[in-house]
């Protein structure tokens, strides 16, 4: 009957429920991954059609949200200032996990890095949000890409000199 069925989708609905707030947990247990882990890249959306794919000396335009991968706190987020993050990929300018773990992305992708500390800040941290050791977990949304144009091969060819003045 109607009310059966009703239970059993309540039911199912709960059980999925259970489940999903399980898995999302088990990210904030209190542990970090080795410091000499791999970085972990997982797809959150990728768009139907990818016209260009982000490349090292790329300038790349990003929302992200930051968080603590042991306990979920949030310590940066360009997405709550409102104010995408731009950077020069694979130059240095962000950390190891970041530079690794952005190249072959699309515009409007988004992913999740989950950072070990050796790819992250290592055992010093970034006082005070980020402690040593912690592994790090970003939600991240290309936006732009940017392409250096080439610089232009200086021409060999020698200008010619005036000739010297003769004395007289």
């Amino acid at each position: 009957d109607a009310t059966s069925a009703m239970a059993a989708q309540l039911l199912a609905g709960l059980v999925l429920a259970s489940l999903l707030s399980r898995a999302a947990a088990k990210a904030c247990e209190g542990s970090n991954l080795p410091s000499d882990g791999a970085l972990r890249i997982g797809s959150l959306f990728k768009p139907s059609t990818c016209e260009k794919k982000s490349k090292p000396g790329d300038k790349l335009s990003m929302h992200y949200t930051g968080k603590l991968y042991s306990d979920c706190t949030v310590f940066d987020s360009s997405v709550e200032r409102g104010d995408p993050f731009e950077f020069t990929l694979g130059q240095g300018q962000v950390i190891r996990g970041w530079d690794d773990g952005l190249r072959g992305m699309c515009v409007g992708e988004k992913r999740k890095l989950t950072i070990p500390s050796g790819l992250g800040y290592g055992d010093d941290g970034s006082p005070p949000s980020i402690p040593g050791g912690a592994t790090l977990q970003f939600e991240v949304e290309l936006l732009d890409i940017k392409t250096p144009k080439p610089k232009k091969k200086k021409s060999k060819k020698k200008k010619k000199q005036a000739a010297p003045k003769a004395e007289l």
